[in-house]
């Protein structure tokens, strides 16, 4: 074995791998179990710029979504305990759970086709836990503590005055972050009003929810301190599905081994085509970059989160010794393997269709619920009388206006049409927006109507100007009669 076979094939603490142990270990951990830290190089270019507009943009939304309102209802509150739920503005209830069920199975076969299709690009763009991290947290500690070998360097040194005071400020610096984030996490549940009232009238008056907001800020800040990439390669199932759903047609962050190897290191003025050797220098730039401490030219892993910071780091020195990009890049396993160029097969045309499709279906389901709910229901143990030649039920109805506006119905009988209704209170029924309104009213029909002694009817609610809002079906009791 040469030097560098050797050199490539060795860990952290000096021990000769197995050339194949890469894919049965992860890159952040030593041979002997013990947690390899990483110690990425802040990464610059085309990928990392994009990247950086889509996290910001996405973080203004995360902190700015809790103050919009839309009628005067938030914009996004899931409040499990009040069971208070609002999604672009409008209400939904325990009774429209079914809708949010289908939603979340949709959106998880969005998620399964998008990354058959598309790899892993929400890890790397789109995910919290990376947007957090990267955007957040990591340019804090560049900040501090000095890119990769200013951070290696003060993480080698003894603790010292400026070990001890640079590592106190990103720790205040990351506990204070994590408060933030933690409370705005909790305005997405109980509301910013709720949530600043509670700090207003301090931790004594809610020890409760101090409490609660202690502990998720001790798991953001000991993820984000300390856990870091291995969120992603050892709790994320998303992850782990990864190795399930791509295949060679999925778009993914790939070395091009064919064009790379046998890698060498630069001489300059050297004909490397001629001398047998691939267009990668052996640089390590994509391995020092990443965040997950993985070598992309060991091929697709487990690790690997797309995030492109390898990308960058291999174009910038390809420009540097004058040889093409795109040595590393996005594109598929067939499409490195054959040499190809990517085509938009008829493959990723139907994936496209059905995440389209799916995308469709998610809006029909938020559109098509009803503005309004009702019931009818019989109060336990009640039964019918007769009176003057007609029957009569009791119902207590229940209203549910889950529009913003405020409803004025009334109550007709649908089927059969003879029935006739007679309140508790006024004939027309005044529904406030977003609340539910109870009352009792009676229905009769004449004795001669009455076929069985258990018969079903529907009841009509209607608005001002006779439209159909809601209608529900129930039975009415009577007389019991023999059929012949």
């Amino acid at each position: 074995m040469s030097d560098k076979e050797e050199d490539i094939l060795r860990g952290g603490q000096g021990q000769v791998l197995d050339p194949e142990t890469y894919r049965d270990s992860i890159g952040t951990m030593e041979q002997s179990g013990k947690r390899k830290w990483v110690f990425p190089k802040k990464p610059k270019g085309k990928y990392t710029n994009y990247r950086d507009i889509v996290s910001y943009f996405l973080l203004i939304v995360y902190f700015t979504v809790p103050f919009i309102k839309i009628n005067g209802n938030p914009f996004f509150l899931f409040n499990v305990i009040d069971r208070e739920f609002f999604i672009v503005g409008q209400p939904f209830y325990p009774q429209d759970f079914f809708i949010l069920t289908l939603g979340a199975i949709a959106s998880l076969l969005f998620i399964i086709i998008f990354t058959i299709a598309f790899g892993r690009i929400f890890c790397g763009w789109i995910c919290p836990q990376t947007i957090f991290m990267e955007s957040i947290f990591r340019k804090i500690e560049y900040l501090i503590e000095g890119d990769r070998n200013k951070q290696m360097k003060l993480d080698r040194q003894e603790w010292n005055s400026e070990k001890i005071w640079k590592r106190s400020l990103k720790w205040f610096v990351y506990a204070v972050i994590s408060l933030i984030i933690t409370h705005f996490m909790f305005m997405y549940i109980v509301g910013y009003e709720q949530v600043l009232a509670i700090v207003s009238d301090g931790p004594f008056a809610h020890p409760t929810n101090f409490i609660v907001m202690i502990l998720f800020t001790a798991a953001f800040y000991f993820v984000f301190a300390w856990f870091r990439e291995q969120v992603c390669t050892l709790v994320c199932p998303y992850g782990r599905l990864q190795g399930v759903l791509i295949d060679k047609e999925t778009i993914n962050v790939f070395y091009d081994f064919n064009r790379g190897e046998n890698r060498s290191k630069w001489r300059k003025g050297e004909d490397r085509k001629a001398a047998g050797k691939g267009d990668c220098i052996d640089c390590y730039q994509c391995v020092v970059v990443c965040p997950t401490g993985i070598d992309i030219r060991d091929g697709q892993q487990l690790e690997c989160i797309n995030c492109t910071a390898c990308i960058d780091a291999c174009d910038e020195v390809m420009e540097k010794v004058g040889l093409p990009k795109g040595l590393v890049r996005y594109a598929s396993e067939k499409e490195i393997e054959t040499g190809a160029p990517y085509k938009f097969t008829g493959r990723m045309k139907g994936f496209a269709v059905v995440l389209v499709f799916l995308a469709g279906f998610l809006g029909f389901l938020l559109s098509s619920r009803g503005d309004m709910e009702a019931k009818f229901i019989k109060p336990a143990g009640s039964t019918f009388f007769v009176r003057e030649g007609k029957i009569t039920n009791t119902y207590n109805y229940t209203f549910l206006n889950k529009t913003n506006d405020k409803k004025i119905v009334t109550i007709k009988v649908i089927e059969p049409a003879k029935g006739e209704i007679s309140y508790s209170a006024s004939s027309k029924i005044t529904v406030q927006r977003d609340k539910i309104t109870k009352g009792t009213i009676n229905i009769s029909f004449p004795e001669n109507a009455m076929k069985l002694s258990k018969q079903n009817i529907t009841i009509g609610v209607y608005d001002m100007n006779g439209e159909l809002v809601d209608s529900y079906q129930t039975y009415f009791e009577g007389p019991f009669k023999l059929q012949f």
